[in-house]
């Protein structure tokens, strides 16, 4: 058995590549999640979007978007990365806990795993692969 693989030892050498890969992945899939609310956003058609705390609709799919497209850009970059995961997180919270209150775990489980995914970006920072690190090394 390679006990290197067990080794606690062995996790801060790695835990900057799965920062990379979290941040990839979370911040992609998010990424193509709110291009359909862009595109919403800027076309002809009147809105249709939910107005889950009272902002009105408008102002509610304008946060949701700079969320969704700007913080997600910035998460997959490793810019402002910390400050980018809290739009996410609270994107996330209140999809899970406001939108779908009344539908269920099955319908709140999937904000839930990304509010959990934010919450770890926004408390460990982007890693040794973001563009954070290159400026804060300066």
């Amino acid at each position: 058995m390679n006990k290197a693989i067990f080794n606690p030892g062995n996790y801060p050498k790695n835990i900057d590549f799965a920062l990379l890969t979290i941040r990839l992945a979370a911040g992609g899939f998010m990424l193509t999640h709110g291009m359909g609310k862009f595109l919403k956003l800027f076309g002809d058609d009147p809105i249709k979007f939910a107005d889950p705390i009272g902002l009105g609709v408008t102002a509610s799919i304008v946060l949701v978007v700079f969320a969704e497209v700007l913080c997600s850009l910035f998460l997959i970059l490793g810019l402002a990365t910390r400050y980018s995961a809290i739009p996410l997180l609270i994107t996330m919270l209140v999809a899970a806990f406001i939108v779908h209150a009344d539908d269920g775990f099955g319908k709140q489980e999937l904000a839930l795993l990304y509010s959990t995914i934010y919450l770890a970006i926004a408390l460990a920072g982007g890693g040794k692969y973001s563009i954070d690190n290159y400026i804060h090394k300066r």
